[in-house]
Parts: C-alpha cells; sequence; structure tokens
C-alpha cells in the first residue's frame, strides 16, 4: 500500500503538459466575460491555431495545473499577479506548441505503437519520464521493483479508481512526448556542418587583422544642426522593416493617480482600536482563542529563538516574562499586540529519521494513525528497523532511501506540527505527529545545544484607508473624470497639479505596470479601447482611484512607422549625419596616398589597432563596427580604403597585414562542435519558423 499511496500522491501533482519532456528544453520554462466574439473568437475560446480552437475550460485548467506545479517546487502556498502572468503566458507557449507539432506530426505520420509503449515503460532503457517518478533517490536509478509494484497494483485496481485515469493521462503525455521527439529528429536529421563551414567558421574566429583608421564621430555634429524629413525616417524604416516584428500586441497609456492611502487620521484610529483591546489580552487565559477571535492573521503558535521573532519584538521578548504584553507596535502594514506565552530553554538542532503516511493512500485519518502505531511497535520490539519499514511505507521517497534519515535540522526548518514534536521530545523517543503533509512515525534520535525559546501570541490590525479618506479620493478622481474630453487630459492635469505617468508596452494578460499593481481590470478596457480613448469609470489598482487615457496601440506584426519612429530616430539622425561627413572625408581621400595624409587634412589623429577578429567587430576604444571590420577583411594590404559609413561615425582605414590562421588540426572536431551549436539551436528554431508560419489568433486579453 506504500508505494501505491506515494504515487497516488506524486501522479496528482504531475503538470499535464502534453508535449512533455521533448519540447521542455525549447518552451520557456515553468512556470495563469463577454458573451460576444472578438475578432471571431468566442468567450468559450482563449485563442486558435490555424482555425482550431483553444478551450477557455483546457487553458485555464492547464494553468492551475502548472500554477499547483510551481507552488509545489517551489514551496510557496500563494504567488503574486506577477508569477501568475507568467505562468498563463507560458500555458499558452505550451498550447500553440501543442496545436503546431500535433499538426506536423500528423503531416508525417509519425506513430508510437503498442510495443514501443510498453518498452518506454517497462523496457531495458525506460522513458526519462518513467525514470523521474520511479527513480531511486540516492542512485538515480529506475527503481524496478517499486515500478513492478506499481503496474501489478494497477493491474488489479477497481475500474473507477482514480489513479487508473491519472496513469492512462500520464502515458498518453510520454507518447506524445515520444511522437515531438521523432518529428524533431527528422528535421534536425536534414542539419549538417560541412568541412567548408568549419573552415569558415575558424577562420573568422583566428584571423587577425592589424590596421590604421581615421574617423569623424557623428557626434561632432549636434543634433539641432540636423533636421530629419519624412523620406529619411521612411528610408530607414524599408530598409529594416523586419527589425519591427512585434510577437503579440502591446498597449501604451498615460494615467494619472489620487491618493487613496491610508492617512494619519486612519493610522491613528486603528492605533487606538489595537489599544483598546489591551486589558482584555493581558487577563486571556486562552490566548489560542483570543488571537483566532480578534487578529487578523491567524498564525499558530512556535517556539522561536532570537532573530527569528519579529526585529520589533525580538529583543523585548526573550527578555520578558511570562504574559507580558508589548504594543501597540507597527510593523508589516499591521499595528499589532505581542503577549509572551511561555519561554524555555530548547535544543538548537535536532536529529530525526521519519516515515511519513498519507491519509487519502491509507483510507482516512484514522486507519493511518492506526498504521503508525503499528509500525512504531515493530520498530520498538526490534522485529523491524527503520531502514526496512521507510521504503516501503514512507511516501516521502527522499528520506525514504536513506531509513527515513532528516539529517540535523535547527528551529525554523519544518512545519510547526513536526519541529514542536521533535524539539520539545526527548532523545530516542518515537512519537506519532499528524501534520499538513500527513501523519509521521519520527524518532528523535540526537539534540544538540540549548538556547532560550520563546512562544509569542500575536494579535495583529492592518492599517487600511477608512471609508472617509476613500471617498474624498474618490470624489477628487470623479471630478476630474466629469470634467474630461479627449483633447483636454493633458491641459486638466496640469491645472488640478496631477503628475502624469505611464504604463509602456503592456500586454493582455499584465497585472502589474508603470509603477501599478492589480491592473487586471484597467488591461482589459485598454484592449476594448481605441486610441486617445480615456476610461469611462474610476479604477482602483491598490491604494490608489486612477483614471487613464490610450495612447498607443502596438499592433502584431510589423509595427508601422508612426509607432517606431521615436524608437529609430537616433539610427535616422546618424544616417543623415553621415551625409555631411561623408562628403568630408571623401575630399580629404582625394588625393592622398597614405591614412597620415587624410588625417593631416582633416586635422585628426591616426589610430593604430591591432589584432581584431572578424567573429568579434569591436574596435578598441571605440565601439562595435561591423561594417568598418568587415570591409577591412575584404581590403588588400596597403590600399587605402574608401569612406566606410558605420554605427558611430564615418571611417577610412588601411589594412597593415594579416595573421593568417592555420587550418584547424582537426577539422572533423570543429565540425562536431558547429554541430552541436547547431543542434543545441534548432529546436527553437524549428517552434519559431512553425510558428512564424501558423495564423495564431490569441483573445486571451479579452476573456481573461
Amino acid at each position: 500500500m506504500g508505494i501505491m499511496g506515494f504515487l497516488r500522491e506524486r501522479f496528482g501533482k504531475i503538470v499535464a503538459i502534453t508535449i512533455g519532456v521533448a519540447l521542455s528544453l525549447f518552451i520557456i520554462t515553468e512556470v495563469v466575460q463577454y458573451g460576444k466574439s472578438y475578432f471571431n473568437g468566442s468567450a468559450n475560446d482563449v485563442g486558435e491555431v490555424d482555425g482550431q480552437k483553444i478551450k477557455k475550460d483546457d487553458y485555464d485548467k492547464k494553468v492551475d495545473q502548472n500554477l499547483a506545479n510551481f507552488k509545489q517546487r517551489s514551496g510557496q502556498a500563494s504567488v503574486d499577479p506577477q508569477i501568475v502572468s507568467a505562468i498563463q503566458k507560458n500555458t499558452w507557449n505550451q498550447e500553440i506548441t501543442r496545436v503546431i507539432l500535433e499538426r506536423e506530426i500528423d503531416k508525417l505520420g509519425v506513430v508510437v505503437g503498442v510495443d514501443e509503449t510498453q518498452d518506454m515503460i517497462s523496457g531495458p532503457t525506460p522513458n526519462q519520464m518513467i525514470l523521474q517518478n520511479f527513480a531511486n533517490q540516492q542512485t538515480g536509478q529506475l527503481d524496478r521493483a517499486a515500478l513492478n509494484e506499481f503496474l501489478g497494483k494497477l493491474r488489479v485496481a477497481k475500474s473507477d479508481d482514480p489513479i487508473k485515469n491519472t496513469w492512462s493521462n500520464f502515458v498518453t503525455q510520454m507518447i506524445e512526448s515520444r511522437k515531438a521527439e521523432k518529428y524533431l529528429a527528422i528535421v534536425k536529421n536534414g542539419l549538417y556542418v560541412n568541412s567548408l563551414d568549419a573552415q569558415d567558421d575558424y577562420t573568422a574566429k583566428n584571423k587577425l587583422v592589424n590596421f590604421k583608421y581615421v574617423g569623424l564621430d557623428y557626434a561632432s555634429i549636434p543634433d539641432a544642426k540636423v533636421t530629419l524629413t519624412d523620406d529619411d525616417y521612411k528610408s530607414y524604416y524599408e530598409d529594416h522593416k523586419n527589425q519591427f516584428k512585434n510577437p503579440e500586441e502591446l498597449r501604451s497609456f498615460e494615467y494619472v493617480a489620487f491618493d487613496a492611502s491610508p492617512s494619519k487620521e486612519d493610522s491613528a484610529a486603528v492605533k487606538e482600536q489595537v489599544a483598546k483591546i489591551l486589558p482584555d489580552f493581558k487577563a486571556s487565559t486562552d490566548d489560542s482563542l483570543f488571537v483566532a477571535v480578534n487578529a487578523e492573521t491567524k498564525a499558530p503558535f512556535t517556539y522561536q529563538k532570537k532573530g527569528q521573532l519579529d526585529p520589533k519584538i525580538d529583543s523585548i521578548m526573550l527578555g520578558a516574562s511570562k504574559g507580558f504584553v508589548y504594543g501597540p507596535y507597527f510593523s508589516g502594514g499591521s499595528y499589532k499586540l505581542a503577549k509572551l506565552v511561555d519561554s524555555r530553554f530548547s535544543p538548537d538542532s535536532v536529529k530525526a529519521r521519519h516515515i511519513l503516511l498519507s491519509p487519502q493512500a491509507e483510507g482516512g485519518l484514522p486507519k493511518t494513525l492506526a498504521k503508525a502505531d503499528s509500525l512504531k511497535k515493530l520498530i520498538q520490539s526490534g522485529k523491524k528497523t527503520w531502514a526496512e519499514l521507510a521504503p516501503l511505507n514512507s511516501i516521502d521517497k527522499q528520506s525514504a532511501a536513506k531509513g527515513g534519515d532528516l539529517g540535523t535540522f535547527a528551529r525554523g526548518q519544518m512545519v510547526p506540527a513536526f519541529e514542536e514534536a521533535v524539539f520539545n521530545g526527548s532523545k530516542g523517543e518515537i512519537k506519532i505527529v499528524t501534520s499538513q503533509y500527513g501523519v509521521h512515525l519520527v524518532e528523535i534520535e540526537d539534540q544538540k545545544g540549548s538556547s532560550k525559546v520563546v512562544k509569542v501570541a500575536v494579535v495583529d490590525k492592518p492599517l487600511e484607508a477608512s471609508s472617509k479618506t476613500k471617498s474624498a479620493a474618490y470624489s477628487k478622481a470623479q471630478a476630474f473624470l466629469g470634467n474630461l474630453t479627449k483633447d483636454n487630459f493633458d491641459d486638466l492635469a496640469k491645472k488640478d497639479g496631477l503628475v502624469k505617468k505611464n504604463a509602456d508596452d503592456v500586454d493582455g494578460l499584465a497585472s502589474a505596470g508603470g509603477g501599478l499593481d492589480n491592473i487586471r481590470d484597467l488591461v482589459r478596457w485598454a484592449f476594448k479601447a481605441d486610441k486617445g480613448d480615456f476610461t469611462d469609470q474610476v479604477y482602483e489598482p491598490g491604494n490608489e482611484y486612477v483614471i487613464a487615457r490610450l495612447i498607443q496601440i502596438k499592433p502584431k506584426g510589423i509595427l508601422p512607422l508612426d509607432v517606431v519612429k521615436k524608437q529609430i530616430q537616433a539610427q535616422v539622425m546618424n544616417i543623415a549625419k553621415a551625409k555631411q561627413l561623408t562628403p568630408k572625408l571623401e575630399s580629404a581621400l582625394n588625393g592622398a596616398n597614405t591614412i597620415e595624409q587624410v588625417a593631416q587634412k582633416l586635422n585628426t589623429q591616426v589610430t593604430p589597432v591591432q589584432n581584431v577578429v572578424f567573429a568579434n567587430p569591436v574596435v578598441p576604444g571605440s565601439s562595435q563596427e561591423n561594417k568598418l571590420v568587415g570591409a577591412m577583411f575584404g581590403s588588400p594590404v596597403n590600399k587605402l580604403s574608401k569612406a566606410i559609413e558605420g554605427d558611430k561615425g564615418v571611417y577610412a582605414f588601411v589594412v597593415e597585414g594579416f595573421t593568417s590562421s592555420t587550418a584547424p588540426a582537426d577539422i572533423a572536431r570543429q565540425k562536431d562542435q558547429m554541430s552541436q551549436m547547431l543542434m543545441q539551436k534548432s529546436e527553437s528554431a524549428i517552434l519559431e519558423a512553425l510558428k512564424d508560419k501558423a495564423n495564431v489568433k490569441d483573445y486571451r486579453a479579452k476573456v481573461l
């Protein structure tokens, strides 16, 4: 029953990512109402790929699964909105990948047969997913005994046993993963590196050039001296259009905020409320009940040593007498009272071992406690050892492989119930403890050190803005909104002394941006609005009332010139400056025989440079200059160049010589290294190519 219980627990936590292990290499690591349609989409769909709809219910389930997996791995009970947003994005990418690859796999007729499936489960080289879930924690190798025991129990399990459905889904994921591996292998088999590729790569990294140059920096011409025309912008945009591809729709809005954070009066009022219950807290004989009734945060009382308490009370409580109450004091956004419930001297660390049992797998808590008691008696009688019982019974497989050994740990590292049992018990004692993880049979093997610890009860009340404070801020925001038109946002903000702020390039699932948190409602508005629209209501992200105006829409695909105009201004400016500087340099080159003569005409200096490689086109003391260095490697030695328009200026040069690279000693090794790099990049490149080709429609901003 132990292994079955373990697997019930483990399988319940497996994230159902259909693409599986093969795609995890190039999917970003994990990593969450309207009745009408949007862009031919439905409120029941979050998007579609080449006409295949991605259902909202299916997407939501996978987000929840990925979120649960993140919580399990991180140990966090809750996550902030930014994490949820990242998990939603990752899940979306996974869904796009799944749909695209399923289509490509079907086109090629890639299949996984019954025999191959069986071989993946129990063959000589089992699938990685099997190994991950049935591995010996000490050796990392497959635990065939555990696998066979599970498969045996699976065969005799009832047809309605949930583990059968979970296992079926797991095998399906494994099969889809193998199909993806096969597809990727087919594509990668068409990739290769030949000897000429290897030789060129080696030369680019090893051939050196020595040269001298003169340059006229673009910075020598003030921007104010240059007038840019629409044709200047259009010319640059057309030449570089593919650089402005936007992978997803983004929107930007500006906003004004009206502060609704707690006032001094609010702070004084909350402090007074807490102070009023101080006498009752002092007189209380049931501190747990008092905290449960009066505290906002219901935290269990645990013994803590110096450094583990809130810094505001750490030293105070360690020096106080039992029953002492301190406060009100402000900490962590709340006014609090702290009462010393107990103090004692306790071990600094404990060495323990345990067997963890799952009530779910054992048929309920009473049966689990009974089993723990039976195991305890077997150990105490000497009939069985921890090394024998832990691997067969404990669902904590990491410690089970070591006879239940948890090592040595200090206070604060274990859950409260477990910690209380082992730190307050005696060396050699075997206890049965129930925690949120299940039922522990635990033995205290050793206790070391001794320090004073205290148990403190805390009553807290969060500092929040009063209705009066909120009403005053909201009234100001409503008054601003009432006077607002499409044309007077700037003037009205200036008149009211408000500072405009921007939330730039917000995506459809953003939960924060522009210095604001909890902006999902505001983002939904932004993705329905047109440029220039302002909010039709006052929004409340946190302790502020916000009114916003949509200032920019960046659609998915190639961005239009008006959207990127500001972004490309510096590059367009440099091109315009090059038009002024290039004739000046060409005039100096005319009739010159040496680079020194050119420098003399320009009243500048010659700069010598040694040992620059083609693969790293950086000019020491300047910057990366691809055109300049590229031209050098195609230039004869000792020949004065033409004017080269670079990234930072206009240049002329003369090559003094090359240090030729010898052929690589082992061209086959060079090819292998390049092939490995190509294969590492290929999977993500394959996916991106398929995504570019696919017609992906994303409705999430409007339905989530």
